[in-house]
């Protein structure tokens, strides 16, 4: 009797698809490119979850370490997780020494099932997000990324990361521990480049996300991402960043996000009336819009009319 995820990637997969989706091959084509000394990249495309790009959205770091490589955060799936190793192996025939989760969302920590045997760090309360929430995220991957999915469990962080100057194996970084994108939102800075990096806080030339955000507290974590003056920026999303262009990207465009829908609310606009918004030129051209404003519209506005619109007594 086939399980409930895998009669749900069959669906998600055989569904309105065009032919071409089902000739090309279920692999991933990760290449790391060197960033800075003992650190390299894997770019993920700026985009939503996709047949097309298999949920290959995110951005990866490896890092090099005394036994191995150290890997922040692990992709969408299990076949993007095998791929990893394969990718890091042909860096370091030792592959993965440690795991590091910035945040719960599943581009994030779906990769983990193939590391279960390493430490895989982070957050406390991501840890527990991860396990409380895993399993719909799971059975959503299933129904946008289908056959990709096939055999994905999600598998939570088993190591508690307490935020402060941490050694991961004999690496040194200082660990921030941070909100605003979700509950908890670690943020790392490597001590031998000076290298941030980020996860979700940030995102360059894709548009954020918005499903578990506190738009006031995210402005919060990004002063205090600013205030670091880093060198070097590995946001969650997008290219890597030498000049803060992340981080002012970001602010920028949530700020607005804010003051739209809010301005939007005090004029008594319904949802479907806020889609017809024009976004600004600097917005409209980023990855993922604007079905990401769409989303992000449906996430937030409810919580912002509430907070504007006056209570009956």
């Amino acid at each position: 009797m086939p399980s409930r995820r895998a009669a749900l990637g069959f669906l998600a997969a055989s569904v309105a698809l065009p032919q071409h989706v089902f000739a090309q091959p279920l692999s991933y084509d990760l290449r790391p490119v060197p960033v800075l000394p003992g650190i390299w990249m894997i770019e993920g495309a700026t985009e939503y979850f996709s047949m097309q790009n298999g949920g290959a959205i995110v951005n990866c770091a490896l890092l090099q370490g005394e036994t191995g490589l150290i890997l922040i955060d692990s992709g969408s799936s299990r076949r993007y997780g095998e791929a990893l190793n394969t990718a890091i192996r042909k860096l370091d025939l030792r592959g993965v020494s440690a795991v590091v989760n910035t945040h719960h969302h599943p581009d994030h920590f779906f990769g983990n099932q193939v590391f279960a045997d390493k430490p895989i760090l982070a957050l406390g309360q991501t840890g527990a997000l991860a396990r409380a929430e895993g399993d719909s995220f799971s059975d959503n991957m299933y129904r946008l990324l289908g056959d990709w999915m096939r055999g994905t469990e999600p598998v939570a962080p088993n190591t508690v990361l307490d935020p402060g100057e941490v050694m991961i194996d004999g690496r040194s970084f200082t660990a921030l521990g941070l909100s605003g994108h979700t509950a908890a939102d670690l943020a790392l800075i490597d001590a031998e480049t000076g290298l941030l990096i980020t996860g979700d806080l940030a995102f360059l030339d894709r548009a954020p996300t918005t499903p578990h955000a506190d738009l006031a507290q995210w402005q919060t974590s990004l002063d205090a991402l600013v205030a670091i003056g880093a060198p070097a920026i590995l946001p969650g999303h997008g290219p890597l960043d030498r000049t803060g262009a992340s981080l002012t990207q970001t602010r920028d465009y949530l700020i607005w996000l804010n003051e739209t829908l809010t301005k939007a609310a005090q004029n008594g606009q319904s949802m479907v009336e806020i889609m017809d918004v024009a976004l600004p030129a600097e917005f409209a051209g980023m990855g993922a819009q604007p079905q990401e404003f769409y989303r992000s519209v449906s996430h937030l506005y409810s919580g912002i009319e509430r907070a504007v619109l006056p209570r009956a007594n």
